[in-house]
């Protein structure tokens, strides 16, 4: 669950290759009442302390990326090539 409210940092938890990701909504996030019994699992991206908080999109991609590269980035295109070249050309 991810929350400014969170104690520990999105990068000190371990994603599981089938775990989920939870983000509430962008005006109100997770309600307390569900991070307050699930302490554990609620983590927080570190940013400066007179920023309220992260555009939701960009928070959603901060974390996923995060557990997509602990997962080796799993079923994903990790090389590119050029159009109209040849890299080793």
């Amino acid at each position: 669950m991810a929350t400014t409210k969170g104690r520990r940092a999105y990068t000190d938890v371990a994603y599981e290759p089938d775990c989920y990701l939870m983000f509430g909504k962008e005006s109100a996030g997770i309600p307390e009442e569900i991070l307050r019994e699930h302490p554990d699992e609620a983590i927080r991206i570190p940013m400066l302390s007179e920023i309220r908080s992260l555009n939701l999109g960009n928070s959603v991609a901060i974390v996923l990326y995060e557990a997509l590269r602990q997962n080796g980035f799993s079923q994903m295109q990790l090389q590119g090539e050029l159009t109209r070249y040849r890299w080793d050309a």
